[in-house]
């Protein structure tokens, strides 16, 4: 089972025991009396304090002890001195298995700017604040596939790489073979794709909805969890061009059953971080406040474990989007074009309109639907008045929509309609359509970008800081 983890050696009751402690050094301070070493191995936010005296050790083993060094301690586990922590090693033997000399080490214990981490995304998860984000991001991960599981759900692995763009929006990343100094062509002058590796044009998947739908009319409830991509040239906060995305797809379930599930999944997935990662979420909560402090009070976020209460607490406010143009279109903001966007039927709602349902007007999330059909996928089940579509989104504080989804249209001939008015060739999702005509079914479904709902609950003000290693446009460094 190998050596026990920092965060276990923190819970256990000082006995002036033998142990091993292996990890990173954060800080080593000296004085006249005794020399601090500070140790984390990622388990936890919080460090172990190891203490030798002064002459010890050599000269030349202490020099090598820095920053960013890796060590194994062997020491007897006693009760803390200081204040901070119940518990220290009182140090016996220092192994360095690694250095870091601190003339070329880029985590000196100072501040570090996120704009900097970024550019050093093979380090920065050994920083308080991303390891604690990386930590909590697991839990979440965990949490999703729990809760599905107990749900009844089937785990669907859905195509990486595809030929359909489920969204319709052409911002895919093309997957070839093909020589790009000497591509073959046809006798129009056309890239001739049946040269290529799959005889066809093959994207990176923008989402496995489509693929997903499939597996739901078979099994009834599954749910997807992978990464797709969007090549889409957006340098946003809130955008990036490879993420993960969850999309459940139920069979039998209509709009109203899908609300009821988005809601009760995101209530539940939330819970679970708050219940586990408390350390955590203080850290990153006193870490906002920090940042924030000499923001005018009014400009200031909700303090992170208030706003992820405020989401687990309030039942979501349901309400259709024809309701909501007309409280927009009476709201102050509006009345003193204090928007940024203009306010009218058929608008696809900004994030300042989204976030003014929430927390101004109802001060609860929000559930959005029957959305104008122009402005959805093709895809989404026609409502009877024929211009808008039973579609729902769950509207968020500070983010505005966190997930999207729909009753799908299960009438063939509605459906291919639709593919034709948008403009799809029928022929590129034959099979999707074909499950309308072999034993079709009312069903549903919902997207939730992972990354969102970590920066969500992370408090993160931008999404590249929530994933490993993020990808946008001009960026694929490591």
């Amino acid at each position: 089972m190998g050596p026990l983890q920092i965060k276990e050696i923190l819970q256990t009751s000082p006995e002036n025991q033998s142990i091993v402690v292996k990890g990173w050094v954060r800080t080593k301070r000296e004085s006249k009396n005794a020399i601090f070493i500070a140790l984390n191995d990622g388990s936890t936010i919080h460090n172990i304090q190891a203490v030798a005296e002064p002459g010890q050790f050599s000269a030349e083993l202490l020099l090598s002890v820095t920053t960013g060094s890796c060590l194994k301690i062997t020491g007897q586990l006693v009760e803390s001195q200081g204040s901070g922590q119940a518990v220290e090693v009182k140090i016996e033997d220092i192994l360095v298995y690694g250095t870091a000399d601190p003339e070329v080490f880029p985590l000196q214990p100072k501040k570090h700017s996120l704009e900097f981490l970024r550019e050093i995304a093979h380090l920065r998860p050994r920083t308080n604040t991303f390891s604690a984000i990386l930590r909590i991001r697991h839990a979440l991960a965990f949490a999703v596939h729990s809760y599905f599981n107990d749900g009844g759900f089937f785990y669907l692995n859905t195509p990486i790489i595809t030929a359909s763009d489920a969204e319709g929006a052409g911002e895919m990343f093309r997957v070839t073979t093909l020589d790009l100094n000497k591509l073959p062509r046809t006798d129009e002058g056309a890239i001739n794709f049946k040269e290529d590796f799959f005889g066809r044009e093959a994207n990176l998947t923008v989402s496995g909805q489509l693929e997903g739908e499939l597996g739901a009319m078979a099994l009834s409830k599954i749910y997807t969890f992978g990464p797709t991509f969007r090549a889409e040239n957006s340098n946003t906060t809130r955008h990036l061009a490879e993420f993960w995305m969850i999309e459940p797809e139920m069979a039998f379930f209509e709009l109203e059953d899908n609300m009821d599930l988005a809601e009760d999944f995101v209530k539940k997935v939330i819970t679970y971080a708050l219940e586990n990662c408390k350390d955590d979420l203080n850290f990153l909560q006193n870490r906002l406040a920090e940042e924030e402090k000499n923001k005018p009070q009014n400009e200031r976020s909700i303090p992170l474990l208030e706003k992820l209460s405020f989401v687990v607490d309030n039942p979501f406010e349901r309400l259709t989007y024809t309701e909501a143009i007309e409280i927009l279109l009476k709201s102050k903001p509006h009345k003193e074009k204090k928007f940024q966007y203009p306010v009218g039927w058929g608008i696809d709602l900004s994030s300042e309109h989204e976030r003014y349902l929430v927390e101004k007007h109802f001060k609860k999330p929000v559930i959005l639907t029957n959305y104008p059909r122009e402005i959805k996928s093709f895809y989404m089940k026609l409502d009877e008045d024929g211009k808008t579509v039973r579609a729902m989104d769950v509207l968020f504080p500070g983010i505005g929509e966190i997930i999207g989804g729909s009753q799908r249209e299960e009438d063939y001939d509605k459906l291919l309609g639709r593919v034709h008015e948008v403009g799809i060739d029928p022929q590129t999702i034959w099979w999707y359509l074909e499950t309308r005509k072999f034993g079709t079914a009312p069903h549903s479904g919902f997207g939730l970008g992972f990354e969102r709902l970590v920066q969500f609950v992370t408090g993160m003000g931008n999404i590249r800081d929530v994933i490993p290693f993020p990808r946008y446009p001009k960026s694929a460094e490591f």
